[in-house]
């Protein structure tokens, strides 16, 4: 495929003038931990909009302005995005803190226009694999959160392919989770076509006050900044989207269910035992071998009170479900369904409470090398409104993922463009891909 064209580069700020009364954001232990990986990397894939579309986007002479414009006021709302981050090293302790410039004067979001001349939507949708070129359509790859006190919080790419265009958006994970994430896309589309005012939207929630008598702010922690590049060593990676109609879920979640006499487990819970299963049974483990699955679960409606939608900051935890690789494959699809229901339904608001002081006594930071070995993580959610963002020409046809933090065994949950259906990106080596492919009990579920 030809590589990417860069056309333009501008950087965009709110609509607003912002002052110093905006102030700053003092980052929380949900937001520290996760300083040292790469930022928050999704994008949508349209076709190209016809002429009479085109036509009809108000106040703009093309597609480009149209989406720079409405990106313009829908930083009127989320003006955090539009910021930096701002480290202090404390001398006296060696420690350092961080937190959110929201005042908008050395700040702005990256915009760049770009064209990929010769690929098609066909290019992206038809390979078995995921292709390569897919993370030339977003920016800032590799580049770590910390990073943000020099490079912005957030950076949109827009492709333009022979037939289509993909709106790629790079966020500071640091700052933001998926629930923000999406929520600033839909908000961003909405004002696009005119179906959202600015002015009515409730503007993001940001502050740690539901964490009073819990922390001081802001928090010092024991960070030094050290880029870890890839080895050039590490094993190549592929990407399949494996796709999971609302048909198969009901079976699979109805399967796990009867097997374990309960109705407690979740069409995500089962669909995930299902994924675990074939990786492991794939990869050919020892039987006595330890394997993990590691869920980011959302923590807003744990909390007591819970956390209203509209919070900016990060909202997540990391979650480790272990077993042994004999006993994943030699029970049934519900004892692992079961094993993972029990752990997430363990997260209650006491356990998020010392989870956040523990922190503060001794803060860990994910990295891949944090994470087990033998395991797989998941992320984002299938009750994210992806297949809504329409920015005047019509609902999106896919949606995938950048190059940041992409590891073996690292699976994407999104909605599928059917509603109730589910969509997995598996970032995995080649030859668990291959082995999953032969697998029998596997591909039942899946959609041919």
């Amino acid at each position: 495929m030809t590589n990417i064209r860069f056309i333009s580069s501008a950087t965009v700020q709110p609509t607003a003038s912002l002052s110093e009364s905006t102030g700053r954001v003092e980052l929380t232990p949900w937001d520290l931990q996760l300083i040292a990986i790469n930022h928050i990397q999704k994008g949508l894939l349209f076709l190209k909009p016809s002429p009479s579309q085109e036509n009809k986007l108000k106040g703009s002479d093309s597609v480009i302005d149209h989406l720079k414009t409405s990106l313009s006021r829908t930083l009127d709302i989320f003006y955090p995005l539009a910021g930096r981050l701002v480290m202090v090293e404390n001398d006296d302790d060696k420690t350092t803190s961080f937190s959110v410039d929201c005042n908008n004067l050395h700040g702005g979001a990256e915009f760049v226009h770009a064209v990929a001349d010769d690929v098609t939507v066909a290019d992206i949708l038809e390979p078995l694999y995921v292709p390569d070129i897919v993370n030339s359509f977003f920016l800032m790859n590799t580049v770590l959160n910390c990073e943000g006190v020099s490079k912005p919080l957030l950076a949109v790419q827009v492709t333009e392919l022979v037939d289509g265009i993909f709106i790629g958006c790079t966020l500071n994970h640091s700052v933001a989770d998926g629930t923000t994430f999406w929520r600033f896309f839909n908000t961003w589309s909405g004002i696009s076509t005119g179906s959202s005012d600015p002015t009515s939207q409730t503007p993001p929630i940001f502050g740690s006050g539901f964490l009073d008598g819990i922390m001081n702010l802001p928090i010092r922690i024991p960070f030094q900044f050290q880029r870890n590049e890839r080895s050039n060593t590490s094993p190549p990676l592929k990407q399949r989207v494996f796709h999971f109609s609302k048909e198969k879920i009901q079976q699979l979640k109805a399967k796990a269910n009867d097997e374990m006499s309960t109705n407690k487990i979740s069409s995500l819970q089962a669909v995930l035992a299902h994924l675990w299963r074939s990786v492991v049974h794939s990869r050919r483990l020892n039987a006595d071998e330890e394997v993990c699955y590691c869920v980011l679960v959302g923590m807003r409606q744990r909390l007591q009170p819970p956390l209203p939608e509209e919070y900016l900051g990060n909202a997540v935890l990391l979650v480790n479900v272990t077993a042994t690789a004999g006993d994943l494959l030699e029970h049934g699809l519900g004892w692992v369904a079961s094993q993972i229901n029990k752990t997430i339904a363990s997260q209650k608001a006491e356990e998020i409470k010392k989870y956040v002081e523990d922190w503060i006594k001794t803060p860990k930071f994910i990295t891949p090398t944090f994470l087990p070995s033998n395991r797989l993580v998941t992320g984002s959610s299938p009750r994210f409104n992806v297949y809504g963002n329409d920015f005047g020409w019509g609902r999106p046809l896919a949606v995938r993922s950048g190059a940041g933090n992409k590891f073996h065994g690292n699976l994407t949950v999104f909605p599928g463009l059917e509603e109730g259906s589910m969509d997995f990106e598996a970032c995995l080596s080649p030859e668990t891909l291959l082995a999953m492919a032969d697998d029998a009990e596997f591909n039942e579920a899946l959609v041919s």
